[in-house]
């Protein structure tokens, strides 16, 4: 495989995230923080929003099954991609949980694989997490402004 072909893949892959559909996955799995496997094996099975989890997890898989397969350099994937890092960090905590509960000891094996293979991979997985459990904080903070600000507009409104 040459850095050439490799490089086009990649770019085949971006392309793929721009869909609309997988725009819009991506977009929902952003603020998706499972705390629990019952809660990702719930959220997988709901009909709303079951099939942006598995679309934007499995797509990740696969794109990691690429590189763990030698077709993209495993460096230039790493070097030029950060959302599959971001997918793994969420199921992480649990994976050995979710492994039993799929019944399948492989489920997110390429993910795992060519994230800690890279060099750096475990400290950025923490480093990933760690931000998240901010950004989930953060966001909570934001909701629960949002609705005190909400329910005194509408004590004064009445």
């Amino acid at each position: 495989m040459s850095k050439a072909e490799s490089a086009d893949l990649l770019l085949k892959l971006y392309d793929l995230r721009r869909e609309k559909k997988m725009r819009k996955a991506r977009n929902w799995i952003f603020s998706f923080n499972p705390t629990s496997a019952e809660e990702y094996w719930t959220t997988m099975m709901d009909p709303e929003v079951g099939g942006y989890l598995r679309m934007v997890t499995s797509y990740w898989d696969m794109a990691a099954a690429m590189v763990n397969h030698g077709a993209i350099d495993a460096d230039l994937f790493n070097e030029t991609a950060g959302e599959h890092i971001m997918v793994f960090a969420k199921v992480q905590p649990f994976l050995a949980e979710l492994r039993e509960k799929f019944q399948n000891p492989n489920a997110f094996k390429h993910l795992e694989k060519v994230i800690l293979d890279s060099p750096e991979g475990a400290e950025r997985l923490a480093k990933t997490q760690e931000w998240m459990r901010n950004m989930a904080a953060e966001f909570q903070a934001r909701a629960a402004a949002a609705k005190d600000k909400n329910e005194r507009s509408e004590e004064a409104s009445a």
